[in-house]
């Protein structure tokens, strides 16, 4: 969860993000080609997707599907009827030389989704953005600028048109968003979402997930917007918070020296940490849309709608109530344990195994995830499953073992080693009748340290249970040693 921020008190800025979510289809939008990624350039082609004379496009099933449960997911209206468009613009990496996408009859559109924050004295704020519509497209190619000229920078381009094709859900907010922190948040929650359903990886060093930001300020109090600045293909979250801060900072002090905002589309800077113009645009394009005339119009039954919303399943956001709410976390362990749905589900896994939740909460939260972080992997690539967390968990709190034993054997555990197999032979003692003479040993051979403590230095008592849990391979049941040698040493 993070913090909310503000700019300064006499403006506002109004901000809306466009979104470009690829989906994890096996094949193109409108053709059999691989989405796969990393391959080797122009490999992943055919005739469609290459704009070749006499072929047509065929919509891939899929692709309805996903935009489909991404629009439910997201609140949305699922249109009954919507249709494909021809967008007309001309670049090397659109062989067609127009993009199949949706204009006025997208998919879905009227949704929200809702983002977690808190204020400045930790309070939690959640708050809703509109989703204006969401919408299929595909993708179009890459150029490669390579070379080297005094005047441009490069002498000559390279195409690859391995992503012409690549299946895309464009995502539109409303401009309900105020902050460069905000959208990160959006853009973070919109990327759970997508990841929950399985629709999209969401990885935006693949570029599969990516941000476009619509940025004005205002007066506060004014109704009129001011004239909007496009920065254009944020690939992180970070990137997306300080270019949107920069970016309004930049627009207030231009506008407190009398200077004109112009519109126009920008790029962030990393290494200057400033946005730069990167073309004026005045007006509005016009991509001279009109129905996409090899395509047929689509038209979602009520029982394919019904069937594919019974596929949803529980949302980041439902989750994070739940575990608040009705199991009694924190809003920091509830935030961790939703961000991925493979360790949200580990984790319900262990509690309906009897684990207590806040117990496995901070064995996940703490101790497993920094083994996953040293090891780089995901939770289901460990050894210990949900069930044997919920088994240890039980043995700590019923006494069997303590849980520096349970730590200590965590490497074993985590490699799969059963908690049978690797706690066996090693039950807590919890009997005085057998500690007591160890207690006694230990103290007999540490006359020096019995000494001081009896002179005031309290603290060594630690020493001496140390021993004891040493001597006893830490068997020693912690809480009853403490109290038996605590006993002794005051004799």
């Amino acid at each position: 969860m993070t913090t909310a921020s503000t700019v300064k008190t006499e403006y506002e800025a109004i901000i809306g993000l466009e979104t470009h979510c690829q989906l994890s289809t096996n094949t193109k939008i409108f053709s059999n080609s691989s989405t796969a990624f990393g391959s080797d350039p122009n490999t992943n082609i055919d005739p469609v997707c290459m704009g070749l004379p006499g072929v047509l496009p065929v919509l891939n099933q899929k692709v309805l599907e996903y935009a489909v449960k991404a629009g439910l997911a997201l609140n949305c209206q699922i249109a009954k009827y919507s249709k494909f468009d021809r967008k007309q613009y001309f670049y090397p990496d659109l062989p067609k030389n127009y993009q199949i996408s949706q204009y006025d009859l997208p998919i879905a559109e009227h949704g929200w989704l809702e983002i977690e924050l808190v204020d400045a004295e930790g309070n939690p704020i959640r708050k809703r953005i509109g989703i204006t519509r969401l919408h299929m497209e595909e993708d179009a190619g890459k150029l490669v600028h390579a070379g080297s000229d005094r005047l441009s920078g490069s002498s000559y381009s390279l195409v690859d048109y391995n992503r012409a094709g690549i299946p895309l859900v464009e995502i539109v907010s409303e401009p309900d968003l105020r902050s460069g922190l905000e959208a990160a948040e959006y853009a973070e929650e919109l990327r759970r979402i997508v990841r929950y359903l399985g629709v999209s990886d969401g990885n935006m060093e693949q570029g599969s997930l990516r941000c476009d930001v619509n940025i004005s300020v205002r007066p506060v109090g004014r109704k009129e917007f001011g004239t909007k600045v496009e920065i254009k293909n944020m690939n992180s979250f970070s990137a997306i918070q300080r270019a949107i801060d920069y970016e309004i900072e930049r627009q207030i002090a231009a506008i407190e020296a009398g200077d004109r905002i112009i519109q126009e589309t920008r790029l962030w800077q990393e290494g200057a940490q400033c946005t730069s113009s990167m073309r004026v645009k005045e007006g509005s394009s016009d991509y001279r849309y009109f129905p996409e005339p090899d395509l047929a119009p689509i038209e979602v039954s009520n029982a394919q709608l019904e069937q594919w919303r019974s596929e949803l399943p529980e949302l980041p956001a439902q989750k994070r109530h739940h575990y608040e709410s009705e199991l009694g976390l924190s809003a920091y362990d509830a935030r961790v344990l939703t961000e991925d749905r493979s360790i949200a589900e580990y984790f319900e896994t262990a509690i309906a195994s009897g684990a207590n939740p806040k117990a496995a909460a901070n064995w996940i939260t703490q101790d497993i995830a920094a083994h996953l972080n040293k090891q780089k992997l995901t939770i289901t690539q460990i050894g210990l499953t949900p069930t044997n967390l919920a088994d240890i968990i039980t043995r700590i709190e019923t006494g069997k073992i303590s849980n520096a034993q349970a730590k200590q054997k965590l490497p074993d555990l985590l490699s799969g080693i059963s908690p049978e197999k690797a706690f066996a032979g090693q039950e807590l003692i919890t009997d005085p009748s057998v500690l007591e003479p160890i207690i006694d040993e230990v103290i007999a051979a540490n006359s020096k340290e019995l000494e001081k403590y009896r002179n005031g230095n309290t603290n060594l008592k630690g020493f001496f249970v140390g021993q004891v849990l040493k001597k006893t391979d830490k068997r020693a049941d912690p809480k009853l040693t403490n109290e038996l040698v605590e006993k002794k040493l005051n004799a």
